[in-house]
């Protein structure tokens, strides 16, 4: 069966925030200190949050499910990467995760074809990621949708200190293939 993709709510809030930690945890719990991690964790996935973001109307999520389990999400809003360059109208994509088992079958695609699609609804304009100086896999991702790095930064996670890129796809790229 094939998982259905779907826009999240505010209903969904409490999934999300779980499925949120899983994968943050899945991906890149190994790299922090207990302690700093679930600190990071509450602060950044706490349910009231993801309410507020699935409730802003400049914001969308969206849900991989899989015979009714949450194993996937894409987030995308205004961006908020600290580079020179962001203007007001730039996109951004939040974040992009599956639960282990589930990459390398085009789902992670299919969740950027949705998220990209909708940060383009008006017409072209600049949209911007970031991704872990380590994570490679992920680079290399969006650079089959045409993002660049642009720039770095310093993402704390407690005490940790990650340097993360800021990638960049211009407005003139276009709408994406779909």
């Amino acid at each position: 069966m094939t998982p259905v993709l779907r826009r999240a709510t505010v209903d969904d809030a409490e999934l999300l925030s779980m499925l949120a930690a899983r994968t943050f945890i899945e991906s890149f719990g190994h790299l922090y200190p207990r302690e700093d991690l679930d600190a990071f964790l509450v602060k950044a996935y706490e349910v009231g949050r993801q309410r507020t973001i699935l409730a802003h109307p400049a914001y969308a999520v969206w849900l991989l499910e899989a015979d009714g389990e949450a194993v996937g999400h894409v987030a995308a809003g205004p961006c908020g990467l600290p580079h020179p360059e962001v203007v007001p109208g730039d996109g951004e994509i939040k974040r992009l995760y599956l639960v282990q088992g589930w990459q390398g079958a085009g789902h992670g695609a299919r969740m950027m074809d949705a998220a990209m699609q909708w940060l383009l609804r008006d017409g072209p304009r600049t949209l911007w990621v970031g991704a872990w100086s380590e994570n490679h896999g992920a680079q290399r991702f969006y650079a089959r949708y045409g993002f660049e790095r642009v720039g770095d930064y310093i993402f704390p996670v407690g005490r940790v200190r990650d340097l993360e890129y800021i990638l960049r796809r211009p407005a003139e790229a276009g709408q994406p293939d779909a």
